[in-house]
């Protein structure tokens, strides 16, 4: 089982990985967690020259390639052979994040972004996509007070994070079977509990 973790910078993705990967193990199944970008030897090298703050001359174009470059490592390396072995992978970032920041965000046509996805990942799509949402200005928040790594893409203008947002929840729309709408406002306790039961269902519903 493939399942994804999505949402806006700040929305508090990756702090509730390890918890969920404790849940789902202990539901009986092997479990692998990774991030995007990275994940790989190759994959960490691009994720260094996507995120420097100095590479804020990057064209969007060069953004997208080198976030699916470093997709299709991982694909090949990492997931997909996890997935033919029958356990479950847990991403932190998987293709939609190109639909929702260089698609909505930046304004890239999505179609020709979902050729490229395609290509990529060899259509691997996920069996399931938790989105944290929150508002832009309580995630951005969150993240220049937690004192974490902040990137290149943290720092672009409040539009294009509000139009992220906005393109995720679109996304969701477009395909409720696959996504699940977690409210990231909530205290990280009412998260984890509602991340649980979003896979419990999942896991039932195969």
């Amino acid at each position: 089982m493939f399942i994804t973790l999505e949402g806006p910078d700040g929305s508090g993705k990756s702090m509730q990985v390890p918890a969920l990967a404790d849940f789902i193990r202990e539901q009986g199944f092997e479990v692998l967690t990774t991030r995007e970008p990275g994940g790989t030897f190759i994959g960490d090298q691009i994720r260094e020259v996507i995120m420097r703050m100095d590479n804020k001359s990057m064209n969007p174009r060069t953004e997208i390639l080198l976030f699916c470059a470093a997709r299709a490592q991982i694909v090949a390396e990492v997931i997909r052979p996890q997935l033919e072995r029958g356990a479950v992978v847990l991403s932190d970032r998987y293709a939609d994040s190109t639909l929702a920041y260089q698609g909505y965000g930046h304004g890239i046509d999505l179609g020709t972004l979902q050729s490229i996805l395609n290509f990529a990942t060899g259509g691997l799509k996920p069996d399931l996509t938790l989105l944290f949402d929150v508002d832009v200005e309580t995630g951005l928040s969150r993240r220049q007070k937690g004192g974490g790594e902040w990137n290149r893409l943290d720092d672009y203008e409040l539009a294009f994070h509000n139009r992220v947002r906005h393109g995720y929840l679109e996304l969701a729309n477009c395909e409720p079977a696959r996504w699940k709408v977690i409210d990231a406002s909530q205290s990280p306790q009412q998260v984890q509990l509602d991340l649980r039961s979003a896979v419990l269902a999942s896991i039932g519903s195969r």
